[in-house]
């Protein structure tokens, strides 16, 4: 295993920007050794990085990441950030299923009045 990676290296990887990992780094989420202007990322910061790209992925908000990794890193640790990591996970699907529900009462609501037009169009002898 590598001691460090450089910002390029690691934005080739995960296919982001170096704005990205600023922000990362801003925000608290990942800790480089800066070495005077040079960032220098350990292979821990490399996995916070993959962890808080797939939380985005996921829909998580850069504070429920935040969240996640200051659990992991503080007690109850590990056991507590899986807990955590569940309890959101539980969360963001309950969200994504209201939005479905949303959606497939929008698309019946769409259907409805394309039909009432085509009826009415219909009735004034137009063909659609």
């Amino acid at each position: 295993m590598r001691e460090y990676y450089s910002i390029t290296e690691l934005t080739r990887e995960f296919d982001i920007s170096t704005r990205t990992l600023r922000f990362y780094e801003d925000e608290g989420l990942i800790q480089p050794v800066r070495r005077g202007r040079t960032r220098l990322f350990r292979p821990s910061d490399r996995h916070l990085i993959r962890q808080i790209i797939r939380g985005r992925r996921l829909g998580f908000s850069i504070n429920e990441i935040r969240e996640i990794i200051k659990i992991y890193r503080e007690p109850p640790g590990e056991v507590g950030q899986l807990k955590l990591m569940i309890r959101r996970i539980q969360e963001r699907r309950d969200e994504l299923r209201q939005r479905r529900r949303d959606l497939e009462e929008t698309l019946t609501e769409l259907d409805t009045a394309e039909e009432a037009c085509v009826e009415r169009l219909a009735e004034l002898g137009v063909n659609t």
